[in-house]
């Protein structure tokens, strides 16, 4: 059953998303998108203040938002990327979440721009991002990071970034010390119950996603590489502990399952949020819906944890 707190956010989510044509392109969902996000936005925590740098990776000059609080000093960090099927999206969409976790952890959040699908397939995001954390690692005296405490996150296709990101920088100095996934794919099989129970979810329908993950990883081959699918690594040893929030009612409710069983069996510590009540994207309800937010505040506080974790073994 999902919580009927939910209602009015999907009364208004979907009186929004009506005016996108039957034909729209990834460029129109784009745009229409960054309207709805703006539309809805909650106001600005007035701790918080909001910058941009610019990160080279390969031949782009990746924007990211930093949400940074205002008690200034170094910082703890989250590098976090935004959902929207890796082909839609941006942090300025997700800045409600972004702005929130900076606000009540008093830390600072990096939210990437990726390059998004289907004019940068797959592995060109992982890339920006992976490309992300080693400069953040760089520069975190500039900014007012602790290099030690910076960890990685995001929702959806982000916490599948996150999860791949991890993996790539696995047992590398640069690698992160915690990772936070929202609702996350982990691999394109599409083949657990979760996407039969809620095959026609809010927010998220299964009819669409094969044609949406053809456009992230075109070659059917790359579909099991686990920067692609973190599920499918040969080892997830030695990664960062994680904290694994998904939602009853969501079709990629199982990956987290999933994932979350991958972890512990390897001997990484898994908090987990079964998110009962929940749909895919909940956090973008967090003005209608107390669990929203009841949620967002858990992930802050396993967050702290982990931050107060390293502060007392340096």
């Amino acid at each position: 059953m999902i919580n009927p707190e939910l209602e009015p956010f999907l009364k208004v989510w979907s009186e929004k998303w009506s005016v996108l044509p039957a034909k729209a392109s990834p460029k129109d969902r784009r745009l229409l998108f960054e309207y709805i996000a703006e539309s809805m936005r909650l106001p600005q925590p007035e701790e918080v203040t909001t910058s941009v740098r610019f990160v080279p990776s390969g031949d782009r000059n990746v924007l990211v938002r930093i949400d940074r609080h205002m008690s200034g000093g170094q910082q703890p960090a989250l590098v976090y990327m935004h959902g929207g099927a890796w082909l839609q999206g941006s942090p300025m969409t997700h800045a409600d979440i972004t702005m929130r976790i900076a606000a009540t952890n008093r830390q600072t959040v990096i939210s990437v721009d990726y390059a998004l699908a289907p004019e940068h397939p797959f592995p060109q995001a992982v890339h920006e991002c992976r490309d992300t954390v080693l400069w953040l690692h760089e520069n975190a005296d500039d900014i007012g990071i602790d290099r030690n405490r910076i960890a990685i996150g995001g929702d959806s296709a982000g916490g599948n970034l996150a999860a791949a990101v991890a993996i790539a920088l696995n047992g590398k100095a640069e690698a992160p010390m915690a990772q936070l996934l929202i609702y996350p794919a982990v691999d394109f099989e599409m083949d657990k119950p979760s996407y039969v129970e809620n095959a026609d979810a809010p927010l998220l329908n299964v009819h669409g996603m094969p044609a949406v993950n053809a456009m992230y990883v075109p070659d059917p081959a790359e579909r099991r590489n686990p920067l692609a699918a973190p599920l499918f690594a040969d080892s997830h040893a030695g990664l960062p502990p994680a904290y694994i929030a998904v939602a009853q009612n969501d079709p990629l409710r199982d990956d987290g399952y999933a994932y979350a069983e991958k972890l512990r069996a390897a001997g990484v510590p898994v908090a987990f949020d079964a998110g009962e009540g929940l749909i895919h994207g909940y956090l973008r309800a967090m003005e209608y819906c107390a669990a929203s937010r009841e949620s967002l505040e858990r992930m802050c506080r396993w967050l702290a944890e982990c931050y107060a974790d390293i502060g007392t073994q340096a």
